[in-house]
């Protein structure tokens, strides 16, 4: 059965059918499996290793840039605050087209719509290397980053429909791990291209064309699930009955969201968090404070991207351990530690003068560990307090909260290292700022179980 078709019931809900088999029926044990037993859970886990390749694709765009800036500064004669301002401009551009994307699902399959722009969106990445200065750079990188910015929010709603709220936090993990073995692999290639003539365009090139395979593989092989279809509470509900509880994606209802205290608290969390940027400036900082060239310090990225993947997986597998011993607070609480050990793993990578190169990259490795427990936790934080036929547009919200504070964090760190040096900056940004939002995270303990209380109460009156 093709669930590439959109059968809405009344209005555009742009809801696909989700077959009766493959909805779970008994909480983790069948959200993992489906009633189709093993081969139903490695169906599920084979379209997790399919969206997680699709999901590194807005990863891999930004890894061309910031491993290879030092070269793309020298070939373009760009000054420092131009790395600045393309992050910060290909994020800001998410804000506006990361919403239209899921609006755009609504009406029209999610399968096509996520393959058009996690994928198809590539041939503008190909763009982008032919750019001959800065202001051609700047408007191609932004539109390729406005079509990529879809796939975040399109993408963690789905796994919320492929996985119950047992196994979120390892699937989550498991997703961004593997898009940090993509850094991992990409990153050491990038740096070498550094060292060819116009290597940073043949980056841009290969980018864009792994772009474009995704995009035919997501149209040949991804099945979606339906929205709302890990939902133990929903089991029951026959195909026109789960459409039928589909509404559809209005300003109105999306602004529901925000009256949900603890989607508040993720968001905020979320434009205040200085972890974003570290790794934009890891490279540049290296070659810059650390007296490394381009290529040396491009050797940094794949032990932090591997002790990211770590971090993905070792992080989404205690978080669910911890939110079955503690299910209240225990999310919340590997949250906050994993954040204040990020700060301090920060100040220790940037703030004395090492001279080895692998001193640093133990501590960038230590900054990867705790950075990487972040999405095997606040994913699945947003999908227990909101509806599953709001995910998508939850996640489109948090998303862009996270682009507007990585351009605003990006731009600071620019202005602050002009002003004040790289080092500087980055103690700022990456360790003070990291720490007290760790310390915000206290006021989140309450609201979250209170909110997740009243989605369960709700879901229960299906």
């Amino acid at each position: 059965m093709s669930h590439d078709a959109i059968r809405p019931a009344g209005p555009d809900t742009g809801t696909p059918d989700a077959p009766a088999r493959d909805r779970p029926t008994e909480g983790g044990k069948q959200a993992m499996g489906g009633r189709g037993g093993a081969q139903g859970q490695g169906r599920r886990w084979r379209q997790l290793a399919l969206l997680s390749a699709a999901n590194s694709m807005d990863n891999t765009e930004q890894s061309v840039v910031s491993v290879m800036f030092p070269a793309l500064r020298s070939a373009l004669a760009l000054p420092l605050s131009a790395l600045s301002i393309l992050m910060a401009v290909s994020k800001l551009v998410g804000v506006v087209t990361g919403p239209l994307w899921v609006l755009l699902a609504q009406r029209y399959s999610r399968k096509r719509v996520l393959a058009l722009c996690s994928g198809l969106w590539g041939i503008w990445t190909i763009t982008v290397g032919l750019a001959q200065n800065f202001s051609q750079l700047l408007i191609l990188f932004t539109i390729a980053a406005g079509g990529f910015a879809g796939g975040g929010p399109l993408i963690n709603g789905i796994l919320a429909d492929l996985f119950d709220d047992s196994a979120r936090g390892r699937a989550a993990g498991y997703m961004y791990g593997l898009i940090a073995l993509v850094t991992a692999v990409a990153g050491p290639l990038l740096g070498q291209l550094s060292q060819v003539e116009d290597g940073w365009r043949y980056g841009f090139f290969a980018a864009g064309a792994f772009n474009i395979v995704l995009g035919v593989l997501v149209l040949r092989f991804f099945d979606d699930p339906g929205v709302g279809a890990a939902e133990p509470q929903l089991s029951e509900l026959d195909d026109t009955a789960l459409r039928a509880r589909t509404r559809p994606l209005t300003l109105r209802r999306a602004g529901e969201l925000l009256r949900i205290r603890s989607v508040v608290m993720v968001l905020v969390q979320r434009i205040l968090n200085g972890q974003l940027v570290m790794m934009s400036f890891t490279v540049v900082f290296l070659v810059d404070v650390g007296g490394f060239s381009n290529a040396e310090a491009s050797l940094v990225i794949p032990p932090a991207a591997l002790a990211y993947f770590l971090g993905n997986v070792l992080g989404g597998y205690v978080t669910d351990r911890v939110r079955r011993r503690f299910p209240r607070t225990g999310r919340i609480a590997v949250l906050q530690a994993a954040t204040l050990a990020y700060a301090a793993s920060a100040f220790l990578a940037t703030q004395p003068a090492w001279s080895s190169l692998a001193v640093f990259a133990v501590f960038f490795g230590l900054m990867g560990v705790f950075q990487g427990f972040n999405p095997g936790i606040n994913r699945p934080v947003l999908m227990a307090v909101t509806p599953p036929d709001l995910r998508s547009a939850a996640f489109a919200l948090m998303l862009s909260a996270e682009a507007a504070g990585w351009a605003l964090m990006t731009l600071l760190v620019g202005w602050l290292g002009e002003a004040l040096g790289l080092r500087a900056a980055l103690l700022w940004v990456g360790v003070v700022l990291v720490a007290v939002n760790g310390l915000l995270l206290t006021l989140l303990y309450r609201p979250y179980v209170r909110d997740v209380a009243a989605r369960e109460a709700d879901l229960a009156r299906s």
